[in-house]
């Protein structure tokens, strides 16, 4: 019996002079501090007017938001983790943007990547993200031809209503109720441009529209006069302008000033925004009848209505955005559910669980059509309104698709009020 103690103890003392040294050498258990997220955004050049009033206030709310609740729990740490940015400027350059875009996934090693700004932008930006196995939901940019790359961008959300997601099909629909019989379009040298003017090409032809106007100018043009006095000429019912912000504000003030009034004056981002209403002059009803895209407005529901007190206090009436905010919020929203949901900052179990999952936004259920084996886009299904037009100093929306989320807040003005300065 001792000799069997004797010979126990020299075992397990052997173990130990074995074992002991191998726990010294296993690495510490990671700690973490914060979630650390990246972006390549547009601090400078033209596309600032978009990010400065789009994704930008979002991410600034949520990041205030989250860091004075603590931060957010992530089990793999067992604690709450505060949010911290690297933003660097892309100049809006595209080669720029991708640039830093693998500087903040391969040298920053950052644990989220938000998106760059504008379609052309997150087209390219996608593939560099699905690349590395980083979730990528985007914010400012339709995907009209993106689609067809989704089954091979797994890691990719879209979260922006765009062209044929859903909106021209119900601006088409609108019009023709209305009793529109032709439309004139100027597109910019641009994916964007390019996406919405083959979209509406075959949303108005569907409903008998006659396109007697279809322009391509360029990115930044030089003189906006000619193009309302070839619109003048044509004399169409529905004027389209699918142009970024420094596109948009010129040619409307060009239809200002030449007296232009067709029945429906349509702009794309930038007419959206609460800087336009200001644009023109003193009197902000000087727009009143313009239409634009936009999704929702305070009088949504009340969660709307206190999202946006709170966007409206942080960056003021002239930074609102109703087409974007409320597809940028949920962007944010679902990357927080998502972490405290897996506990985890692991992009492979974000990107499943993402993919699978519904969530609840300010949007209420929330989930993606998923393009399978890839990516996915933020269900039409969830959006409250498509069209939005300017009425009495106040966004309000007036065209949405057929299926319950739809919220419109007022009636589609057809024919527009003429400019209040015009002839």
């Amino acid at each position: 019996m001792t000799k069997k103690i004797f010979f126990s103890l020299i075992s397990l003392t052997l173990v130990a002079l074995v074992v002991l040294p191998l726990c010294t050498a296993c690495p510490a258990k990671v700690t973490k501090d914060s979630i650390v997220i990246g972006a390549a955004r547009p601090l400078s050049g033209p596309w600032a007017s978009i990010g400065d009033s789009a994704f930008g206030p979002i991410m600034t709310m949520w990041e205030e938001e989250v860091n004075a609740d603590g931060g957010i729990y992530v089990a793999d740490y067992g604690k709450k983790l505060p949010v911290e940015y690297i933003i660097y400027d892309d100049t809006s350059d595209l080669g720029t943007m991708v640039r830093l875009t693998e500087k903040l996934i391969v040298e920053d090693n950052v644990d989220i990547l938000f998106p760059a700004c504008g379609s052309s932008m997150i087209q390219a930006q996608g593939p560099i993200a699905n690349k590395y196995g980083m979730v990528y939901i985007t914010a400012e940019g339709g995907a009209t031809t993106m689609k067809d790359a989704l089954p091979g961008l797994p890691y990719v959300f879209v979260n922006l209503s765009f062209s044929d997601n859903y909106q021209l099909p119900v601006f088409a629909d609108m019009l023709a109720a209305a009793g529109a019989k032709t439309v004139y379009m100027v597109n910019m040298a641009d994916v964007y441009g390019v996406e919405y003017g083959g979209i509406s090409t075959i949303e108005f032809n569907r409903v008998g529209l006659d396109i007697v106007g279809n322009v391509t100018i360029p990115l930044f043009p030089d003189d906006f006069a000619p193009i309302i006095k070839s619109a003048m000429d044509a004399d169409p019912d529905v004027f389209c302008v699918w142009g970024y912000p420094w596109i948009v504000l010129p040619l409307t003030g060009e239809s200002i000033a030449q007296g232009f009034n067709p029945d429906c004056w349509i702009g794309g981002p930038g007419a959206n925004f609460g800087f336009y209403e200001f644009s023109f002059g003193d009197d902000p009803n000087i727009v009143n009848g313009v239409t634009c895209f936009a999704v929702a407005n305070s009088e949504t529901s009340p969660e709307f209505a206190e999202f946006y007190e709170k966007i409206d206090a942080l960056v003021g009436p002239a930074n609102m955005d109703w087409w974007g905010h409320p597809l940028y919020q949920p962007l944010v929203t679902i990357w927080q559910q998502a972490i405290e949901e897996t506990g985890t900052l692991d992009q492979d179990t974000i990107r499943d669980y993402i993919a699978t999952h519904h969530f609840n936004t300010i949007l209420g259920d929330t989930w993606y059509t998923m393009y399978e084996p890839g990516g996915g886009i933020l269900a039409y299904e969830c959006h409250p309104g498509e069209i939005g037009q300017w009425q009495n100093a106040d966004m309000e929306i007036v065209g949405g698709g057929d299926w319950p989320a739809t919220k419109l807040t007022a009636d589609f003005i057809y024919p527009k009020p003429p400019w209040p300065t015009g002839p």
